[in-house]
């Protein structure tokens, strides 16, 4: 399927496309001269800046009021969650080193039987 290269003035959407093809090549030709400028660079840095100034104040203040409504609502803050991750990594790695003590009294029970039964049998 090859495009038509010639116009055809009953064909209102080959019109419109070569339209917006146009429009597009238009477009993208002025938007890449004008980011390629110094000015909008330093206008972009200019724009960063005042919005990491300004959005530290807000951030701080959503999280006051989100930890405000979740201490009304009786519900967990991340630090109460933080804590609770814990405690329960300390209580994991304790019954993980009782596991491996109750392994090892077992294993040595079971040595201290089987030794009994050979003292036994002679």
């Amino acid at each position: 399927m090859s495009e038509k290269t010639t116009f055809d003035p009953f064909d209102p959407t080959g019109m419109i496309k070569t339209m917006r093809d146009k429009g597009m090549e238009a477009w993208a030709k002025a938007m890449t001269e004008a980011v390629n400028t110094d000015a909008y660079s330093e206008a972009t840095g200019q724009m960063l800046d005042t919005w990491l100034k300004t959005s530290g104040p807000f951030r701080e203040m959503m999280q006051k009021l989100v930890a405000q409504s979740m201490a009304e609502a009786n519900l967990p803050s991340r630090e109460d969650i933080t804590r609770l991750a814990e405690r329960f990594t300390n209580l994991e790695m304790r019954l993980d080193d009782l596991d491996a003590k109750f392994d090892e009294c077992l294993t040595l029970l079971r040595a201290g039987g089987s030794s009994k039964k050979k003292q036994k049998s002679s």
